[in-house]
C-alpha cells in the first residue's frame, strides 16, 4: 500500500502544476499512465491564451469565450479564468518555459511576447513556444516536479476506481469522501493509493472517436472512475472536432495548429476552390465547431477524402521559423508547405465536458478534485474558445491548491482499505475481444455520434454502445485486469454519457449538431447533466 497527503491521477498541465502548488504542504504521488513525457499537454500546438497587449482586455477576452460557447459559459467562471490568466502565465515563466519572443535586432535585450492570433480571438493573446507549446510546458514542469523531494512519480499505471468511504462501508452518515484510489501497476499488480487529497487529471477522451488528434492514453478514464464513485458529468455532447488533422495514412493523430489560419492559410477544395466565406463572415478564423462542419460538408458533398490548408503565400523562413515541427513532420510525409498546401480532415479533438467541479476544482465528494480536459468548470460552455484549454488546467489547479491550503483537510485514514481482490478471475485467453469492442465502438461513435448527428443515429449509436457495455461487463469480472481492459471500460462508459447527453439535447448548439433540430432553442440554454445510479 502507499499513503501519501496528496495523490494526483494524471501528469499533464493539471496534475504537474497541482503537484508544485501543493508539495509544500505534503508528500505527493503522481500516476502517469505511460511515461512521464505522454500527455494531452505534450501533443498541444498552438498554446495558451491571456491578455498581454495594450489593445486588449479582459473584457475583449471573455466575450470571446462567450460568443464561441453559444450561450452556455458560466459568466463567473469565465470572469475567474481571463481576469487570472496573466499570473498563471507568470508561474509557466517562473517554473522556466520559454515563449517566444519578437525578434527585434535592434534590442537584443528585447522580451516582448511573439503572441499568435486563433480563430475566435479578436486580438493577438497566443502565449506559444514555436508550435510546440504543450511540449516546451510539458518538459519544464516535468523538470521541476522531478527536482522536488516530496513528489514521488509512478510511471506506467492504470487507476482503476476511486475508493471512496461510501464503497468501504464507513462514515454512512457522514458526507462521502475520498480516500485514494485502487491502481494497477507496471508489475501487473493492484495496490492501493491511500491519500489525505486525490486529483483527478487525467486529460481528454478523443479516443472514443475513431480519428483523433489525442494520443492513445486519452481514453476517459477520470470521467469515467468519477462517474462510477458518483459524481455528476455535464456537457458531454460538446465534444469538439479540430478542423484540421494531416491527411496521411501514416500520419496517425497529427494536428495542424489553428495558429496557421492565425498567420492566413486558406482553407481550400482540392481543386484549389475557397469555401469557407459561404459558411461565416470571419471566413478561416471562424469558431472551430463552424470550420469542421463547413469541411465536412463541403468533404460529403463533392465526395472528396480531405480539403487542403494553403499557408504557401508566407515567406518561406517565417513558415520555418513559426511553425518547425509541424515544417518537418509534412516534409517527412512529402508535403513542403511553404510551396503547396497540405491535405487535412476534421478529427476528434477536445472534450468540452466532464466532470462537474465548481470554482475550486471541488466535486461532490469530500477531497476529491478534478481539473483539465477531464472537469466541467462552465468554461467552455457549447464550445472551447482556441488556447483556453491549458489556460483552464492551469487556472484550476493553482485554485484547488490555494483553498487546500486554507482548508487544510485533515481526515482519519487509519481504517482498513482491503486488499484487491480479484475474486475467481483468470488471465485473459481472448485479446481479440477487447481489440473487437474497441474498434466497434470507435467506428459506432465516429458514424453516429460525430459532427452531423441525428436522432436515429444516436439511438442506433445508444443500442450498441449498451451491448458492449454487456459483453465488457462479463469480461471485466472473469477475467484478471489489464491496461487495455481498462480502458475498454472506460471508453465504453464514456461514450454511452456522450451518446445519452446528445440525445437529450433537443436542439443544435455549438458543436452539437441534429439534423432533426437545426435550430438553437431557448429552453435548451442550460447544461445537460447526467447523475449516476449509485
Amino acid at each position: 500500500m502507499e499513503k501519501h497527503d496528496f495523490l494526483i491521477i494524471g501528469g499533464g498541465i493539471a496534475g504537474l502544476s497541482f503537484a508544485l502548488k501543493v508539495a509544500e504542504l505534503g508528500s505527493v504521488a503522481i500516476l502517469f499512465k505511460k511515461s512521464l513525457e505522454e500527455s494531452n499537454t505534450s501533443w498541444a500546438q498552438g498554446g495558451i491564451a491571456a491578455v498581454a497587449s495594450a489593445d486588449d482586455t479582459f473584457e475583449l477576452h471573455a466575450d470571446d469565450t462567450e460568443v464561441a460557447g453559444a450561450g452556455l459559459c458560466h459568466k463567473d467562471i469565465v470572469d475567474i479564468v481571463v481576469t487570472e490568466a496573466p499570473e498563471r502565465i507568470k508561474d509557466l515563466v517562473s517554473w522556466g518555459v520559454k515563449f517566444d519572443l519578437v525578434d527585434s535586432p535592434s534590442d537584443p535585450n528585447n522580451e516582448q511576447f511573439d503572441l499568435h492570433q486563433e480563430g475566435g480571438h479578436s486580438k493577438r493573446r497566443i502565449f506559444h513556444s514555436a508550435d510546440s507549446t504543450g511540449s516546451e510546458i510539458q518538459k519544464k514542469l516535468l523538470s521541476s516536479v522531478k527536482s522536488h523531494k516530496n513528489i514521488k512519480l509512478f510511471c506506467n499505471t492504470s487507476a482503476i476506481d476511486l475508493i471512496t468511504t461510501h464503497k468501504l462501508g464507513i462514515e454512512k452518515t457522514d458526507p462521502n469522501r475520498v480516500v485514494g484510489a485502487y491502481v494497477l501497476m507496471s508489475t501487473g499488480k493492484v495496490q492501493p493509493f491511500i491519500a489525505q487529497t486525490t486529483m483527478v487529471a487525467t486529460g481528454g477522451a478523443g479516443k472514443i472517436y475513431l480519428y483523433t488528434s489525442n494520443p492513445d492514453i486519452a481514453t476517459g478514464d477520470g470521467v469515467a472512475m468519477c462517474f462510477r464513485a458518483g459524481v455528476p458529468v455535464g456537457n458531454m455532447e460538446f465534444f469538439q472536432f479540430h478542423p484540421t488533422c494531416l491527411y496521411h495514412p501514416q500520419a496517425k493523430s497529427f494536428l495542424i495548429t489553428e495558429a496557421l489560419r492565425g498567420e492566413g492559410a486558406k482553407l481550400k477544395r482540392v481543386n484549389g476552390e475557397e469555401f469557407m466565406h459561404k459558411y461565416h463572415a470571419l471566413k478561416e478564423l471562424a469558431p472551430r465547431d463552424i470550420v469542421a462542419r463547413a469541411i465536412d460538408h463541403e468533404m460529403k458533398v463533392h465526395g472528396e477524402e480531405h480539403v487542403l490548408l494553403d499557408i504557401s503565400h508566407l515567406d518561406a523562413k517565417q513558415i520555418k521559423t513559426h511553425f518547425p515541427n509541424i515544417y518537418e513532420k509534412c516534409l517527412k510525409f512529402g508535403f513542403d508547405i511553404t510551396t503547396a498546401p497540405i491535405p487535412v480532415v476534421p478529427a476528434a479533438h477536445y472534450c468540452c465536458g466532464g466532470v462537474v467541479t465548481d470554482t475550486f476544482g471541488r466535486t461532490n465528494i469530500k477531497n476529491l478534485f478534478v481539473t483539465g480536459e477531464a472537469s466541467h468548470t462552465g468554461l467552455h460552455g457549447a464550445n472551447r474558445l482556441a488556447s483556453n484549454s491549458l489556460l483552464e488546467a492551469l487556472v484550476f489547479s493553482h485554485r484547488a491548491a490555494e483553498v487546500i491550503k486554507t482548508e487544510k483537510p485533515n481526515a482519519n485514514l487509519n481504517f482498513n482499505v482491503p486488499k484487491w481482490n480479484p475474486g475467481s478471475a483468470t488471465p485473459s485467453d481472448e485479446q481479440v475481444v477487447v481489440t473487437q469492442n474497441w474498434d466497434e465502438i470507435r467506428r459506432a461513435m465516429w458514424n453516429y455520434v460525430g459532427i452531423v448527428r441525428t436522432d436515429k443515429r444516436l439511438e442506433r449509436a445508444l443500442r450498441r454502445i449498451r451491448n458492449i457495455q454487456e459483453e465488457i461487463n462479463e469480461y471485466y469480472w472473469n477475467r484478471i485486469v489489464t491496461s487495455d481492459l481498462l480502458e475498454l471500460r472506460n471508453l465504453a462508459l464514456v461514450s454511452e454519457l456522450v451518446i445519452r447527453s446528445a440525445i437529450s439535447r433537443k436542439e443544435s448548439r455549438g458543436l452539437h449538431y441534429n439534423l432533426d433540430y437545426p435550430l438553437k432553442d431557448p429552453s435548451f440554454l442550460k447544461d445537460t447533466i447526467i447523475n449516476p445510479e449509485i
